[in-house]
């Protein structure tokens, strides 16, 4: 018996996905939960498995191209055809199993239908479901009227453009490239990344805040802690101390691990220290977050560290790593430059960026010249809830865990 395989509800409002690669091929025999092709939401890549053994008689999909949640994804020949030879309860489940999976999809089509017109990400939908807003009025700003959080907010606020107006405004020009130019579309996290920190880049008063560091004792604390982390298979680098001062500066100052509502009319005071950490993959920047680093110690972190970098950089992290960060930190001096101006992860309140440690000469209490090694950080805070002297009171905080890590060691619990 043939059967058709839908691609399931993979979470997070997400309705389509881009189909990266298939797999199997068609006329390969699968097993039950054999994995059949990586989908490319936009947050992160998902293994779809087979729900059944049988052969892949037809692949739906092309790769490259967007699937639809509740649309066919390839068909295949059930192992046992219309449950011959099956006992009767079987056969019940089989029947059973066949009839929700088609109201399923009668739901996932009539969804289809009523928003086939409407071109929008995930992230948008849901905030206009929050907002009670009706897709179908709102007139997109994008490509192909794509429809962004801003018309969503502009609809709401009466200055967005009747789609009349819209359809007056002048095409959009195209750019010539010269021989050799090519255009490459924006697609799954890359696409995120760019909707996320416009998003964030337009809605959050940001500022900076910037300071040097002192790192010459915690580099001799590493070192000698280096031969007692390989022994338990643990590479230790800088960031997991840079972490966990982060946490611990977290504790006398909560505001910096808060979030505000679009309205700022209030103001939430996160529990958890969930502190993300930048990666630059092959798919695009991801931030997966190490959770409740108040914790965790301080090798805690780099095991959890080293397992979520592996992870991004194969494009494999899973949603529950990217999900409920509370802020993030930024190492772009792994790779160069010394001081940033990093955007806000929204709905997060602050991201610092760490710039390349150097050795530099400074002067010593006795006025001497000695070398020092350095790293400049760059603080960006949301100016509607942290201002500058409370930024400059925890950070310096945070620097004194770093520059005296005796001090932060005392204060683990």
């Amino acid at each position: 018996m043939k059967k058709d395989f839908y691609l399931p509800d993979i979470g997070e409002g997400i309705v389509e996905c881009e189909l990266v690669e298939w797999l199997v091929q068609e006329g390969d025999h699968i097993h039950e939960d054999q994995a059949v092709c990586d989908v490319m939401t936009d947050k992160a890549l998902v293994q779809i498995p087979a729900v059944h053994a049988g052969v892949v008689s037809k692949l739906y999909v092309p790769k490259g191209e967007l699937a639809r949640v509740h649309a066919p994804l390839f068909e295949m020949e059930l192992e046992m055809a219309s449950g011959e030879g099956l006992p009767s309860a079987a056969q019940a489940e089989v029947r059973i199993e066949n009839a929700a999976v088609s109201a399923e999809l009668a739901s996932g089509q009539a969804d289809q239908a009523r928003s086939k017109k409407v071109v929008a990400s995930p992230a948008v939908r849901r905030l206009a479901r929050e907002m009670s807003v009706d897709l179908t009025q709102v007139t997109g700003s994008g490509d192909k009227g794509r429809v962004y959080k801003e018309d969503i907010h502009a609809f709401v606020d009466g200055t967005a453009a009747t789609p009349s107006e819209a359809g007056a405004a002048a095409p959009e020009s195209k750019v010539s490239l010269a021989q050799g130019g090519r255009v490459e579309p924006l697609k799954g996290i890359k696409a995120a990344m760019a909707r996320q920190m416009a998003e964030s880049a337009a809605t959050i008063p940001h500022f900076t805040y910037c300071d040097e560091i002192a790192l010459n004792e915690l580099v001799a604390l590493r070192e000698r802690l280096k031969s007692h982390s390989a022994l338990q298979d643990i590479k230790l680098t800088m960031l997991p101390f840079f972490i966990k001062a982060l946490s611990l500066a977290l504790k006398d100052f909560p505001i910096l691990n808060s979030r505000v509502n679009d309205a700022c009319s209030e103001l939430t005071y996160l529990p958890e220290h969930n502190i993300g950490v930048a990666v630059d993959a092959d798919a695009g920047l991801l931030v997966p977050n190490i959770k409740q680093c108040e914790h965790k110690s301080i090798l805690d972190i780099a095991r959890e560290l080293a397992r979520l970098t592996a992870s991004a950089r194969e494009g494999r992290v899973s949603p529950t790593d990217l999900r409920d960060g509370t802020i993030t930190l930024s190492n772009v001096g792994a790779i160069g430059g010394t001081v940033a101006t990093p955007i806000i992860n929204k709905p997060e309140v602050a991201i610092v960026a760490l710039g390349r440690m150097r050795t530099l000469p400074r002067f010593n209490e006795q006025g001497e010249v000695v070398a020092s090694r350095l790293m400049q950080v760059s603080w960006s805070g949301d100016h509607r809830v942290i201002d500058g002297a409370t930024m400059a009171r925890f950070s310096n905080l945070w620097k004194q865990y770093l520059e005296q890590p005796e001090l932060m060691l005392a204060t683990l619990v």
